[in-house]
């Protein structure tokens, strides 16, 4: 057997060559179609092969495909700045463009101490974070990250970040149930807060609806607003990482737009360019930047990449597409549709205990027994083995985290890209059920 070169995610594990995608499927080396039931790392929002995507990476490269940001700026980026100043609520004027959801985290946790910084208050240097969350690989975003999978490894190396719980409202730690909780578990912020001081905070970052550490975990009316009065009251500022949230997954360009609790940063990426280029963003609000405006007159971020004309062009439009298509509202009604759909199948199964999300991003949780929510012991290895049968049936769905501590359980997302139509969203369940009758027939037998 040839050697390789390539390392992949998992060492000993083969991989299908891709060969092409075509809108919501794509086509391994061999033929076989699959479903991208999960938009890849739910990042393909607008599906595969699109052709006026194509025409405006070919435009942009025939012009210029590099500069570097302190020797020149270009249309194409500053013209991607001006279209997600006008698409996103509030005063979010301000975009830091880099190449990935981590490096855009990383750059809001330093413009949040930049502020501090310039309006000498330089004692506000921490950032709380919540568990089971997941903000980036790079050692700041992973220290911010309650995700113990990611982090185990890297412990010393990594702040004492996560310390707030969750919204996760099917395993609450108060035994309440959404309608009547009032958001009890804001309070732990105002705990943190209190612990450490609200002279040495200075920032809370979110995701508004929880990615791969939690299956799509979606907070209860009333908390953000509660988080935001919160942050105000101590003079915090809000970061929402709305990298897998973003530009039109849950229905809306930000997801924080459901609350009506705006931040005052905010990290993009994976939709931003619909895979079809690396590109992420940090916007910035015009109260954050004013005292930078007035005092030292940049942010102390970047990358050699960070604004290349090549993937700001991609971006913009797909901008433009998302918006022309309206593929918001899209996300909106199809979520609504595949929600109830897969909700009718939890009821014909043993092992599904929940259905959550917004929009397009949906995460199904699994348990032993739906009325314990006992989750199946890490022997039983039940995501990967959801994942594996789910693409030998020719579904694509993307893992995740659940379960107490975000250790315990199993889980995955279902994140079709927004151009899905009905008949693909029904070909969709009716693969996701097959697959979960024969993950049943392997693994009830085992309890």
């Amino acid at each position: 057997m040839e050697r390789e070169y390539l390392i992949k995610p998992m060492l000993d594990e083969s991989y299908k060559k891709v060969s092409h995608g075509q809108g919501v499927y794509l086509y391994d080396t061999a033929g076989k179609k699959y479903l991208d039931g999960s938009s890849g790392a739910v990042t393909c929002s607008i599906g595969h092969g699109v052709g006026e995507i194509v025409e405006a990476m070919m435009e942009q490269a025939r012009e210029v495909s590099f500069v570097y940001r302190s020797q020149f700026s270009s249309y194409a980026a500053e013209g991607l700045a001006k279209k997600l100043a006008e698409m996103t609520p509030g005063d979010l004027n301000w975009t830091f463009l880099v190449n990935s959801g981590s490096e855009a985290i990383e750059t809001a946790m330093k413009t949040a101490i930049q502020y501090f910084q310039e309006k000498n208050m330089p004692k506000k240097t921490k950032i709380i974070s919540r568990w089971m969350s997941y903000h980036g690989i790079t050692i700041g975003a992973l220290s911010l990250s309650g995700y113990p999978e990611r982090r185990f490894r890297f412990q010393q190396l990594l702040e004492a970040n996560p310390v707030v719980s969750p919204a996760y409202c099917y395993r609450c730690p108060y035994g309440l149930k959404p309608s009547s909780c009032k958001a009890k578990c804001t309070g732990e912020l105002e705990t943190a807060i209190r612990r450490v001081g609200a002279d040495h905070v200075a920032a809370f970052v979110a995701e508004p609806v929880v990615g791969a550490a939690g299956a799509a975990i979606t907070p209860p009316e009333g908390y953000y607003e509660k988080i935001r009065d919160i942050c105000d009251r101590n003079d915090i500022l809000f970061i929402a990482d709305e990298v897998m949230t973003g530009i039109g997954r849950t229905g809306k360009t930000l997801a924080m737009e459901h609350w009506g609790a705006l931040p005052d940063i905010v990290a993009l990426g994976k939709g931003l360019s619909a895979g079809y280029a690396p590109v992420a963003a940090t916007l910035i609000s015009d109260r954050v930047m004013r005292p930078i405006q007035q005092g030292s007159k940049l942010i102390m971020s970047g990358h050699t990449y960070s604004a290349n004309p090549q993937s700001a062009a991609v971006s913009l439009a797909v901008l433009h597409y998302i918006e022309k298509n309206q593929l918001n509202d899209a996300a909106s009604e199809k979520g609504k549709t595949l929600i109830k759909q897969l909700q009718k199948l939890q009821k014909k199964t043993e092992i599904i205990g929940d259905v959550r999300g917004k929009g397009l991003l949906i995460g199904i949780e699994f348990v032993m027994n739906q009325t314990s929510k006992q989750p199946f012991p890490k022997s039983y290895n039940l995501t990967s083995r959801v994942i594996k049968k789910a693409q030998q049936n020719g579904l694509l769905v993307y893992p995740s985290a659940a379960g107490i501590e975000g250790g315990d359980g199993d889980a995955i997302l279902i994140a079709p890209p927004l151009t899905i139509n009905d008949e693909e969203l029904s070909e969709l369940v009716q693969l996701f059920s097959k697959t979960i009758a024969e993950i049943e027939a392997e693994v009830l037998p085992m309890s």
